[in-house]
């Protein structure tokens, strides 16, 4: 039997506490003690030290929220009310809207897949924004 003393391996205790262990409950515990000071040596000599305080989102790239019931259900009345604003708009000015916002395509692709000027989709486009503005202040 090994006697060991509790302050050394808990800080909750204040005081010397000392009791009887057997040995392979000593060397466990010397062993875990040697483990603890080499990460503490390595982290000190690699200057391994992450704070999560700091600001710089490795908190927040940590955390894995899950969607919560309420946002899942907003995020799909918003898509619902915009599919329904896209249907309300006239089909050339849907789809010059959609692939200039959604698929991020310039005015100028959009106008040479489409054989018209540059000038026509942006007017087009600016329209069709303007008109979703209309359907869904009407909403709101």
């Amino acid at each position: 039997m090994t006697t060991i003393n509790l302050r050394d391996y808990y800080p909750i205790y204040k005081e010397d506490t000392f009791i009887d262990v057997s040995d392979e409950i000593a060397t466990f515990l010397a062993e875990e003690k040697r483990l603890q000071t080499n990460y503490e040596q390595y982290i000190r000599d690699n200057k391994a030290f992450y704070s999560l305080d700091c600001g710089d989102g490795i908190e927040t790239g940590a955390l894995d929220k899950p969607e919560q019931p309420d946002e899942a259900y907003e995020r799909a009345e918003i898509a619902r009310l915009l599919d329904e604003a896209l249907v309300s708009m006239p089909e050339t000015q849907r789809r010059r809207v959609y692939a200039h916002i959604v698929l991020q395509m310039d005015k100028t692709r959009i106008a040479t897949a489409e054989n018209v000027s540059e000038g026509s989709v942006r007017e087009s486009i600016l329209r069709g924004i303007a008109n979703l503005e209309k359907f869904l202040k009407k909403l709101f």
